[in-house]
């Protein structure tokens, strides 16, 4: 099958060709992880795919002219962003649909609303699902009072990913440290601040794969700290503790699959999944992350369409618990997309 792989590049006028000698060396080398579009396109070319790597740079109609030419049966959608900017990952996806491409993932509208903490959790709660209680400050808007439910809150970009923006300075316990970290997110990240209710609780990332009747929940991982090491408000999923590995080690942060759940939990968070993914328009494979407190309350933090899909990460070690190799894994996300357009 002719499969493309686009992806937000910062390599201005590089050729497929160019990506694939990156692509080469990188997989071929031993000492950084590779990109995840090389990683995702050679796990393709280990399924029999014949693969082009579409690099999108400042130009956005690179992806349509080497479509037009190329003419791919799928595009897989491996942009996070466009031209560096993260607010923009649903551009690849809009230009697909607009020339008429099929191509893995969620649609852009999908993109746009999970992106954006505070609808997201709005639309979950409407649909009964267990969302911490937040407040939004626009840009340069001031915290001027207490929010109405309790400190500790945690405070983070409302547009981010990837956990940029949270650190152990995130979490708040008075008005005065709100306004600040308030503060701070615009200054540094020029875009609104959420803060919401701190929940205390097990960190957990569900991974799904498929659509509707067809979806499938991947085992849950878990972040773990070191409770010698941390208090309970220091456990939160911040960048350093997803990112760097010596301040991993540091404070004792493993991911794991996850310690056993309950009954009621594991059928609770099955029930999120499906819910989340039918409310969220997400499409073929998604992420869900959770906090699981001590009565077996399940609280969704944030669900995310366009989950990091590398070998060794959450959702590929899922994938393989149940038996799927990383390219199996990567091949089941096409033939999903696939399944889905001839429902169509």
């Amino acid at each position: 099958m002719r499969t493309a792989v686009a992806f937000d590049t910062p390599y201005a006028g590089w050729t497929p060709d160019d990506h694939r000698t990156q692509m080469e060396q990188e997989l071929a080398g031993d000492e950084h992880e590779p990109e995840m579009e090389y990683q995702v396109a050679g796990a393709l070319l280990d399924q029999g795919h014949e693969v082009l790597l579409v690099g999108i740079g400042k130009d956005p109609r690179v992806l349509l002219d080497l479509c037009t030419s190329w003419k791919p049966d799928v595009v897989i959608n491996c942009a996070e962003s466009f031209n560096g900017d993260g607010s923009l990952d649903h551009l690849c996806a809009t230009l697909l649909d607009a020339g008429g491409y099929r191509y893995t993932g969620s649609a852009p509208l999908a993109l746009q609303v999970t992106r954006d903490k505070a609808m997201s959790k709005k639309i979950l709660a409407f649909h009964g699902i267990k969302v911490p209680p937040f407040v939004m400050y626009r840009t340069r808007e001031r915290v001027t009072e207490p929010p109405p439910f309790d400190f500790p809150l945690i405070v983070k970009p409302l547009a981010a990913d990837a956990s940029v923006g949270i650190a152990k300075a995130s979490v708040v316990d008075d008005l005065a440290a709100l306004t600040d970290r308030v503060a701070f997110v615009h200054e540094r990240f020029r875009q609104p601040a959420i803060a919401e209710q701190f929940i205390r609780g097990r960190e957990l990332y569900a991974g799904i794969l498929g659509n509707d009747e067809r979806l499938q929940v991947l085992p849950l991982t878990e972040l773990v700290f070191d409770k010698d090491k941390t208090e309970p408000e220091q456990r939160i999923a911040t960048q350093a503790a997803k990112w760097t590995e010596t301040y991993r080690e540091r404070w004792g942060i493993r991911t794991v699959f996850a310690r056993p759940v309950s009954a009621l939990a594991r059928e609770r968070i099955e029930t999120i999944c499906r819910t989340a993914g039918r409310a969220l328009w997400l499409r073929d494979y998604s992420r869900i992350d959770l906090r699981l407190t001590d009565d077996d309350e399940v609280w969704v933090l944030e669900a995310n369409a366009n989950p990091f899909i590398s070998e060794g990460h959450e959702m590929a070690n899922a994938a393989a618990k149940v038996g799927l190799s990383y390219p199996q894994f990567i091949d089941r996300i096409v033939q999903e997309a696939l399944a889905r357009y001839s429902r169509e």
